[in-house]
Order: structure tokens, then C-alpha cells, then sequence
């Protein structure tokens, strides 16, 4: 069976009590944490930076972290990044000045990297790449702020991805970030996604007071991802 990874946005929680959310949500079964760094220039909105990775690694969160980069340029927040606790860290092709010189940049930190694709962006940078990539991250909403709709016609671009990794034999994950919930979960799964990115459908909901909120959340997609493919 093949090995799904939940990976909910802190975009989405309660920044008041982010160390709690995230706790909670690894507890109902969530498998790593999605952080959505924006700069305010490569996208019009400001989010987090190194010093919030350090504090949940302080908190006392050890499961992986994965770092999406919307920033501009990349290279000199990698460092910062990888020594607060990063896991995998992604970026844009087209923010960097050297593609491949990030990638390494980032495996010479010991994390993971990953090449970021928006929505109207082309896959065909991998024809380079692909072997210093561990996960490739396809947007499926335009990057730079939280509850947006997802956008179907990145289901083909998902697939492309997925027949680019299968003939490879290569080890990486393939991920998606924007409007995943659980109407929607089972067919990007079935074009080949196998790490999803949710934020408001983990995060966002209104009956937070139930104490089994978090749970019900994880548990709405996980069951959508383990159940028989959709027609």
C-alpha cells in the first residue's frame, strides 16, 4: 500500500497556540508539519521564519518539518533554516539564481530538498534536476495566502509528475498544497500525489472546543486516502 503522508499547514492554525495545535494534530495522526514561508516579495503576504521552526523543535516536536520557500532569494535563509530544524526544505526554480547550486546548498545542510511548482508553471526544469530532488511540490492554488480553491486542471500536472518520478525509480515524494480536504483528497491522490499539504481542513474548522476535534479532522482525510480508488 502505498505510504501517505499528512502534512497539515500551520498557515491555518492558531498562531496564539501554535505549539498546542501542532501537538495535537500529531497526536490524531497527522505525519509531518507544513510550514508556508512567505517574504512579502516573491508573494504579496509575510509569514514565518526560522525562529518559529526553533521554538515547535523547542516545544518539543519531533516529527518532520517541511519547509515550503516563497521567498526571493533562497539561499541565504536555507542555513537559518536547516540549524532551527527543518526536514525537507522546498523552493521555487525561479527564485533561485542557481538551481542546482540550492539543491546541494540544501543536502549540504543535511535536509531534504525539493523543487516548489506553481500552478502555471512547467515541470520541465526536472529534466535537469530530478536526480538531486527528494520531493517535488506542485501548487494547486497560486501561493501566498490560505483558504483558496483548489484547481482542478493541476490534476494533469500531478500525474506528469508522477510518470516523470515512476521512471526514474527514484525515491521522492510527490506533494500537494492548496484547498485539499476531503472531498477533493481521493483524486489527487489517484493522479499520484502521495503527500498532501492541508491547512483549513485540519486547522480551520469552527468546533475546535470539541475535544475530539482533532482527531475527527486527521482521521476525514485519512479514511478518503485509504479508501477504494474514485471513479
Amino acid at each position: 500500500m502505498q505510504d501517505y503522508y499528512l502534512a497539515p499547514s500551520i498557515l491555518s492554525a492558531d498562531l496564539a497556540q501554535i505549539g498546542s495545535e501542532v501537538q495535537n494534530v500529531l497526536r490524531a495522526g497527522a505525519d509531518m508539519i507544513h510550514f508556508d514561508v512567505m517574504d512579502n516579495h516573491y508573494v504579496p503576504n509575510l509569514t514565518f521564519g526560522p525562529s518559529v521552526c526553533l521554538a515547535l523543535r523547542d516545544y518539543g516536536v519531533t516529527a518532520p518539518i517541511d519547509v515550503h520557500l516563497m521567498v526571493t532569494p533562497v539561499d541565504r535563509i536555507i542555513p537559518d533554516f536547516a540549524s532551527a530544524g527543518a526536514t525537507y526544505i522546498s523552493f521555487h526554480p525561479e527564485a533561485s539564481e542557481n538551481i542546482g547550486h540550492t539543491l546541494k546548498l540544501i543536502n549540504d545542510e543535511s535536509c531534504k530538498a525539493g523543487l516548489a511548482f506553481n500552478p502555471e508553471t512547467s515541470l520541465d526544469v526536472l529534466d535537469h534536476f530530478l536526480q538531486q530532488v527528494d520531493m517535488i511540490l506542485v501548487m494547486s492554488v497560486n501561493p501566498g495566502f490560505p483558504n483558496q480553491t483548489f484547481i482542478p486542471t493541476v490534476l494533469d500536472k500531478v500525474w506528469e509528475a508522477r510518470q516523470r518520478i515512476d521512471r526514474s525509480g527514484l525515491d521522492i515524494r510527490l506533494e500537494v498544497d492548496g484547498g485539499i480536504k476531503k472531498e477533493n483528497i481521493q483524486k489527487i491522490r489517484d493522479a499520484g500525489a502521495d503527500t498532501f499539504v492541508a491547512g483549513s481542513a485540519i486547522f480551520g474548522a469552527s468546533n475546535k472546543g470539541d475535544p475530539n476535534y482533532y482527531d475527527t479532522a486527521v482521521n476525514n482525510l485519512r479514511s478518503q486516502l485509504l479508501a477504494t480508488a474514485s471513479s
